[in-house]
């Protein structure tokens, strides 16, 4: 099973419970109070998700790596392009 297929999965089955609380679907009379706080669930899960995913890119870009040994190369890379360009007549 793909990592998608899991997801799917699992929002569905969120989405099933939800719909069978807030709807009352099945007749489980259940109090108000539980219908009450089943409306908003989805919204507080999106916001929850945004946050989490706000805090894992803000982490990942104040963690990430530099590269020195690549940037050096790189660096010689062009050089190298540059004085092949002039060799071929081309002005910079």
């Amino acid at each position: 099973m793909t990592k998608l297929l899991q997801w799917l999965l699992g929002v569905s089955l969120l989405g099933a419970v939800w719909a069978l609380v807030a709807f009352d679907l099945l007749e489980l009379s259940l109090p108000r109070t539980y219908r009450e706080v089943a409306w908003p669930i989805p919204l507080y899960l999106l916001v929850s998700f945004g946050c989490y995913s706000l805090a894992t890119v803000g982490y990942r870009v104040a963690t990430f790596n530099d590269c020195n040994e690549a940037a050096s190369e790189l660096h010689e890379q062009i050089k190298e392009a540059k004085e092949d360009l002039r060799k071929k007549g081309l002005k910079m």
